[in-house]
């Protein structure tokens, strides 16, 4: 979504059409007709990825043939096309195909800056001139971008900004020329395989060391910013240009990240001045955590003499109003409550707006609270719409999309104003569109364990459920900081691997949340599960387990599954390992199986350094525990899994052969972490689980 100038109005792409939307009349505008995107020399229509107009609204910059990079589309062509004229000129001709990424405008719109093959390029608009402003760029050089580790665990991947004056590029360098290789093998392309290459940093290595420099546009010397620290044992995860220009602000986190430090850095001599720091006896999570996994921005206030800061060091994840010089410090959320992220600074009207839900931490709702620290949290989402709720605000802080959805309603969504939340156009209210589906089988339960913890979860009965007769159980669970499993959304009760509807099969199905998921129940539920990732969040979900039983007499014992994918992966194997007593059928897909194989920047935040705690590294691995399996097993992984790699389930079937357990095995070639790829791949994934289940968790009452 592009917002107009004034904030009243979003462009989008409209059936190959780029339109221009007036919120409050529903009054459309086309601003680029399909017609005129035409690649020079062909009839086709290029797709529009994504777009952006010069200042003047004269031409407009077109992103089209992307390529994947990783998880996200960010790879691909970019075109200049003039409004008036249709004239279309392909931006950093010469280049290879697909090879351009994050080709933004100078504010001025005079120049267009891109990375393309791991170098940093400017484009004058006006007639083609290229600059290369870096020639050292290699596959582990890499400027202006990220490498695997940095875009997957801080969410980095564009990774240079223009300044305010439209002079300078300030940009991330990383090395990863130190970074050994995960050598994944693609053996089903041709007759003969092929290295398929990662520099991936695993647990217990060093960091690739980052760095920013500032170079001018137009070319020259990068003056590199001389930050405190040693390169291979920090994060660089965040930098922005001040508002007025001259400095950058930058984030640093030492490599346990329990350590964040917020740096000045001027742009003429390169002088560095902390400002700004924090310490963790866990960790400090950066801004994607609470930003939809995008670290960009910073949320200036006064023209850059202050901005608004997130922290949970009063153990709670609250906002905090922070001078520029890091002396003066406001309390903005106070009370006994999260945060979930920052929607819109509305600094005209002294608001500031945001999600949370002190209440019940399994929904999310619109508050906003005043910059100056004298107001209470307001909150601005109907009370008579229970639920999870979504906003994207306009720039003016009048006007947001709103979307909705519960554990009985779809996904819908309505303009409306703020903040008094009424809808723009009645007729297409929420309240009129919202079309609710029965789910007399779904509710929403808390128990609390023999350890005293409360867990929340949701249970899904079978169809004609039967008080008197005993069901199977069926466990969704996920159980690591990354994510949760129990929110009020419509997906609540459905299964989307299984093939049919388990109601109707007749299975009870279940989701638990423990202890270090990332729940909005302060910091100390949290980072409760510090260094014991496989043990804390294990032990919660068998006692909650062990709870339902005994509350529940309808569930058959006998009859206990558990699924999960990634981190539910390996949450699964865990269970059916550690509790072969409750989990009588697991199936576990892309689990990581040794944490000493996975990431050194997920798994050091939340485990420390193995060449400290080790020991705990072993204990919180799957493989420490597969010689006590007894149930049935079904263990999937793809062989071009660049996440979770497939060497994890290479040690893991070494273990289980090594004590006999037999289990049944599925590799889908050269399928990413998402099993997705190539015809028939998800139906197929699909029907294995189903008939597993089947076969071995039987449905139906007894």
């Amino acid at each position: 979504m592009h917002w107009s100038a004034d904030g009243n109005a979003y462009a989008a792409v409209e059936q190959g059409d780029i339109v221009q939307t007036d919120i409050r009349t529903s009054r459309k505008t086309s601003l680029l007709s399909k017609e005129k995107l035409r690649r020079p020399g062909s009839d086709s229509v290029m797709p529009v990825a994504d777009f952006a107009f010069t200042p003047d609204s004269a031409n407009v910059l077109i992103f089209t043939n992307t390529a994947r990079v990783w998880r996200y589309n960010t790879r691909g062509d970019y075109y200049f096309i003039n409004r008036n004229t249709g004239q279309i000129r392909q931006v950093g001709k010469g280049r290879p195909m697909q090879s351009l990424m994050y080709a933004k405008l100078s504010p001025d719109g005079r120049n267009v800056a891109y990375v393309s093959e791991h170098n940093l390029f400017t484009e004058d608009v006006a007639t083609g001139k290229l600059t290369q402003l870096t020639t050292d760029g290699t596959r582990k050089r890499i400027n202006g971008t990220f490498d695997w580790a940095y875009e997957e665990e801080f969410g980095c991947r564009d990774g240079f900004r223009w300044s305010p004056d439209s002079k300078q590029i300030a940009y991330w360098q990383v090395d990863a020329t130190h970074i050994r290789d995960y050598l994944m093998l693609n053996t089903t392309d041709s007759a003969y395989s092929h290295v398929v290459p990662v520099e991936y940093p695993k647990v217990g290595e060093s960091p690739s060391p980052a760095r920013i420099g500032m170079v001018s546009a137009l070319g020259g010397k990068t003056n590199w910013l001389n930050l405190p620290g040693d390169p291979q044992q920090h994060y660089l995860i965040r930098m922005e240009w001040l508002p007025k220009g001259g400095s950058v602000i930058v984030q640093q986190l030492n490599r346990k990240q329990n350590e964040s430090k917020v740096f000045i850095c001027q742009a003429t001599n390169q002088a560095v001045m902390p400002i700004y720091t924090e310490t963790d006896k866990a960790w400090i999570d950066g801004k994607e955590r609470w930003n939809n996994d995008d670290p960009s921005g910073w949320e200036w206030l006064e023209g850059g003499k202050s901005f608004a800061w997130v922290s949970e060091k009063d153990g709670w994840r609250h906002l905090y109003r922070l001078a520029i010089d890091g002396k003066n410090e406001l309390l903005l959320t106070p009370g006994t409550y999260d945060i979930e992220s920052i929607s819109r600074i509305d600094e005209a009207g002294g608001q500031l707006y945001f999600i949370a839900s002190p209440q019940n931490t399994n929904q999310r709702y619109l508050y906003r609270t005043r910059l100056d620290g004298k107001g209470k949290a307001e909150r601005i989402t109907p009370a008579s719409l229970s639920g999870t709720h979504d906003y994207t605000i306009s720039p003016n802080g009048r006007l947001a999309q709103h979307s909705f959805t519960n554990y009985l309603t779809p996904p819908v969504r309505e303009w409306i104003s703020l903040p008094d939340h009424k809808a723009v156009n009645a007729p297409e209210s929420i309240e009129s569109r919202m079309k609710p589906v029965a789910k007399p089988n779904v509710s929403f339960f808390n128990l609390t364990t023999d350890d005293g913890v409360t867990l929340d979860g949701w249970m899904a009965k079978p169809t004609d459920f039967d008080s008197t007769k005993k069901y199977p159980i069926v466990f969704y669970v996920y159980g690591e900081p990354a994510s949760s499993t129990v929110n009020d959304v419509f997906s609540v009760g459905m299964n989307r691997m299984f093939l049919g509807d388990m109601a109707k099969a007749g299975y009870i199905y279940v989701a638990l949340d423990n202890r270090g998921t990332p729940n909005l129940k302060g910091a100390a539920w949290r980072k409760s599960i510090y260094r014991q990732i496989g043990r804390t969040n294990i032990r919660d979900q068998a006692m909650g387990a062990r709870k339902l039983f005994s509350q529940h007499a309808y569930i058959d014992t006998s009859r206990v599954a558990v699924w999960g994918w990634s981190g539910g992966g390996s949450t699964t194997l865990h269970l059916l390992f550690q509790h072969p007593e409750i989990y009588k059928t697991g199936i576990s897909i892309a689990a990581v199986g040794n944490q000493l194989f996975y990431d050194n920047i997920y798994q050091e935040r939340y485990m420390g350094l193995p060449q400290e705690n080790r020991e705990d590294f072993v204990a919180g691995s799957p493989i420490t525990y597969a010689k006590n399996l007894q149930g049935n097993l079904l263990y999937i992984h793809g062989t071009g899994d660049d996440n979770v790699h497939y060497d994890n389930a290479e040690v893991l079937i070494n273990e289980l052969v090594k004590y006999n357990k037999q289990f049944q095995l599925m590799s889908y070639p050269n399928r990413t972490h998402s099993i997705s790829e190539g015809p028939g791949t998800s139906v197929h994934l699909r029907t294995l689980y189903t008939n597993y289940l089947l076969k071995y968790c039987p449905p139906g009452p007894r």
